[in-house]
């Protein structure tokens, strides 16, 4: 899960289904080839653990995340114990991934200091699955010397993913992160830009940027009716737009346009808000549109320096159909 000239393509789900639906959708995923399976971790949505946990009951090669869990959440004990149920469900597949999260004001939930805390995270959770003993004492969490793990994880160390759109938090988390995610991204520009953070950040901590993967993932919608999947992409991605626009330093979005779509998002007006999303804009956002059209710009997304292209829901007209014709008709094409 790392660099090294890595082309893996995944599926992200969102965790607002049943367990045969995460079932019949892990299986076809894995009969396609793709590399990887991933589940969100948006707020008021089900808990990814529970549809991972199905996933890995369901396969046997394709590997298995969160995207992501969020430590203002939940405590990294919680994490490191989640972390390793799902990679011994799944014989070693897991990943952790790992973001400071987002509407998490709606519930009264501060995100003071996330970098921090971000970074702590991951070390308690590697002290916790390598049943190190030693203790840890940091400014958001400790361990207390002589506490772990009663049980024996399958691996010591999983690959971790730290979902990010920013250049501090890229840069230091270089240092260990084994992928970095910008969610909600389609943009080749913004692919580039995180890989020339990393790639510095990797060197001041005396890594190769090559052993850090870049990961792009967005709303995807697919259809041999090109123009009705982009209908449907600008009604799907209007939620993430609202948020992360002003996130992404290689566009300009007209701030009064935005502020549109915000308000209507916030009104739950979100066919009218994606009516104000064009062309130009969406492709930026999302993947939309015939198999070829998305093969095309996950082509270049992957020439501006990804690893790893990840398809979002909700795939097609419908998850299933959407996922067998991304797995039919676009995976071949990206991996020729």
């Amino acid at each position: 899960m790392t660099g090294g000239g890595e082309r893996l393509v995944g599926v992200g789900l969102q965790s607002d289904k049943t367990a045969s639906e995460y079932a019949q959708l892990a299986e076809l995923a894995e009969r396609h080839g793709f590399d990887v399976l991933s589940v969100f971790g948006d707020l008021m949505y089900q808990p990814p653990i529970f549809p991972l946990l199905e996933a890995a009951r369901h396969t046997r090669r394709i590997r298995l995340g969160a995207a992501c869990l969020n430590p203002f959440t939940m405590h990294p004990v919680e994490i490191a114990g989640q972390t390793a149920a799902l990679d011994l469900a799944s014989d070693g597949r897991a990943y952790l991934g790992l973001a400071r999260g987002t509407w998490l004001d709606q519930v009264g939930v501060p995100q003071a200091r996330p970098l921090r805390r971000l970074v702590e995270t991951v070390d308690v959770v590697r002290l916790l699955l390598a049943r190190d003993e030693r203790g840890y004492q940091g400014r958001e969490f400790s361990v207390a010397p002589g506490t772990a793990l009663r049980y024996s994880p399958v691996r010591d160390r999983v690959p971790v993913l730290i979902g990010t759109w920013g250049e501090r938090t890229a840069r230091q988390v270089a240092a260990f992160a084994d992928e970095i995610k910008v969610g909600g991204s389609a943009n080749p520009a913004m692919a580039r830009t995180m890989r020339a953070w990393l790639d510095e950040g990797a060197a001041a901590a005396g890594r190769s940027g090559a052993e850090i993967g870049v990961v792009l993932g967005a709303v995807t919608v697919v259809d041999e009716d090109g123009a009705l999947a982009r209908r449907v992409a600008r009604t799907e991605v209007a939620m993430y737009l609202a948020v992360v626009a002003d996130l992404d330093p290689t566009v300009e979005v007209d701030p009064e346009l935005l502020a549109r779509i915000q308000q209507l998002v916030a009104r739950q007006e979100h066919v009218r808000a994606g009516e104000l999303i064009g062309d130009d804009l969406l492709d930026l956002f999302a993947f939309a549109g015939t198999p070829e059209q998305i093969a095309a710009q996950a082509e270049a997304v992957f020439e501006a320096g990804a690893t790893r292209v990840e398809f979002g829901t909700p795939h097609g007209l419908t998850p299933y159909a959407g996922v067998d014709l991304l797995g039919r008709r676009v995976l071949p094409l990206l991996t020729a």
